[in-house]
C-alpha cells in the first residue's frame, strides 16, 4: 500500500512526469537568465566591421563590453560600457569603473565593440582606458560576414 510509483499488483514502476517538468523548468530559467545578460552587454546600434577570417572567441572568462558607438551626422563618437555612456572628458570614471570590475583578476578582458565607421582614435581612447585600468588583454569584435539588412 505505501511506497511510490506503480500499482501493487504490477510490480512495475510508473512514470513519474512532475519532477521531471520542474527540473525542465528551472534549466528553461536559467539559460534565459544567462542568454538575457550577454544579449544586454551586445549594443544594437553598432554595425560591425567585417573580417572574414576572424575566430570566435571563448566565453569562459570574465570580460568588460565596451560599446564605441559612431554618429556620423555628429561626425562623434560615444564610449557605452553597461549601459552608461562615458564622454572623452570623463573617462576617468570609466577607468575607476573598471578597475572595479576587474578586481584582482589578472584574466580579466576587455572586449571592444566599434562601429565600423568608427575613426582609430576612439578605438584607441578605449584601450588606454583599459590600460589604466590594468586591464592588457584587449579583444576587438567583428563580424565574419556582412549584415543583411
Amino acid at each position: 500500500m505505501g511506497g511510490g510509483g506503480g500499482s501493487a499488483d504490477s510490480g512495475e514502476p510508473e512514470f513519474q512526469i512532475a519532477p521531471m517538468i520542474d527540473v525542465l523548468l528551472v534549466m528553461l530559467i536559467f539559460f534565459m537568465t544567462i542568454t538575457s545578460t550577454q544579449v544586454l552587454r551586445v549594443d544594437k546600434e553598432i554595425t560591425l566591421p567585417v573580417a572574414p577570417n576572424s575566430e570566435k572567441k571563448e566565453n569562459t572568462r570574465a570580460e568588460a563590453v565596451i560599446n564605441v558607438r559612431w554618429y556620423d551626422e555628429a561626425k562623434r563618437a560615444e564610449i557605452v560600457f553597461e549601459d552608461k555612456p562615458y564622454p572623452k572628458e570623463n573617462m576617468d570614471a570609466l577607468i575607476a569603473v573598471l578597475k572595479t570590475r576587474r578586481g584582482d583578476n589578472p584574466k580579466y578582458r576587455a572586449v571592444i565593440r566599434g562601429d565600423k565607421k568608427l575613426p582609430a582614435r576612439y578605438v584607441a581612447d578605449s584601450m588606454d582606458a583599459c590600460g589604466q585600468a590594468g586591464i592588457s588583454d584587449i579583444a576587438f569584435s567583428v563580424a565574419n560576414k556582412e549584415a543583411s539588412k
